[in-house]
């Protein structure tokens, strides 16, 4: 149950018991690298900028085994009353019981882990395009770029020098991106087949908002949009709808980091479906506690390099 909010100079501030729980699964994942300018973290404190249904938001979490949560700007009270959904209070994990032994510790490792889910699926779905078919970094660097220069500064602490929320900047409206400029978006390393997808998109913004009210629809009404396959949709429900079921299918990496754990081997994106199957319901699931082991495959072989042909 979530506490009441209560005035504090000027912003709201609520205390949730955190039993065994880290911030890292619900606020890394949101994060679109290191200097990501909408999330921040700060030793023990995490900072996320947003723009919510009735406005633009800062929020602090304090981690710990009390949580306290402080938020700031016109979608304060949202992001507050939305924070047990963020956490993942919805999400039932009561019928899902792994006899891998690997899924048995991590579950053991992470007892209050949960699906969480932002309900914002805007946010979701741009960043998500932006990082189809492309290396991390370079999208990355792309959204840096472009909610740095498009976005709005957020609300609160940000404008303060010196403190360590300075500078953050919530994204864009929908609108926001639709008006970015086609050369800017070729500067900022993002070719026309995806920068067509977000502004295109960007026109039934309302309609992506509504699928989370029919979270069992999702997947078809996004992949509806032109230029969204199964891996969009997948990263998109995964941070707005908290689908328990929404594994990143067809991702580069994910399903190598898969089959390595529950098979101990490194297999493709086909193999990867079939050793999930069994876990239909939860695949997103056992995608998060696979994480939770920290397994990686060995890297061979030289990096990727960036593109050079976009005029930065």
């Amino acid at each position: 149950m979530c506490p009441e909010s209560v005035a504090v100079t000027g912003e709201l501030a609520r205390v949730r018991r955190l039993p065994g729980r880290s911030l890292r699964p619900y606020l890394g994942r949101l994060r679109r690298g290191p200097g990501d300018p909408t999330h921040r973290r700060v030793g023990a404190t995490w900072f996320r900028s947003t723009l919510t249904p009735v406005g633009p938001a800062l929020l602090r979490l304090d981690e710990g085994p009390e949580l306290r949560a402080e938020a700031w700007g016109a979608g304060a009270e949202w992001v507050l009353d939305q924070l047990p959904d963020f956490l993942g209070d919805h999400d039932d994990p009561s019928e899902f019981r792994p006899d891998h032994p690997l899924l048995r510790e991590a579950q053991r490792r992470a007892p209050g882990l949960r699906v969480g889910r932002t309900q914002l699926v805007w946010e979701a779905f741009a960043p998500a395009v932006i990082e189809q078919k492309v290396t991390g970094n370079e999208a990355y660097a792309g959204f840096r770029r472009l909610v740095r220069k498009f976005g709005e500064p957020a609300p609160g602490p940000a404008w303060v020098e010196g403190h360590p929320a300075h500078g953050m900047v919530c994204p864009p409206a929908p609108a926001g991106w639709a008006r970015i400029p086609s050369w800017t978006w070729l500067k900022a390393g993002i070719e026309p087949a995806r920068s067509r997808t977000i502004v295109a998109a960007a026109g039934r913004a309302g309609a992506l908002e509504r699928t989370l009210r029919a979270p069992d629809e999702a997947d078809r009404r996004l992949q509806s949009l032109p230029g969204v396959g199964v891996w969009t949709s997948a990263e998109v429900r995964q941070r707005a709808h908290g689908d328990p079921d929404a594994w990143s299918d067809g991702d580069y990496h994910i399903p190598g980091v898969i089959t390595l754990a529950l098979v101990g081997e490194k297999l493709d994106n086909d193999a990867a479906r079939e050793v999930l199957e069994p876990y239909r319901g939860h695949r997103y699931r056992v995608q998060q506690l696979v994480g939770v082991m920290g397994i990686w495959p060995e890297r061979h072989g030289p990096r990727r390099t960036l593109p050079t042909h976009f005029p930065r």
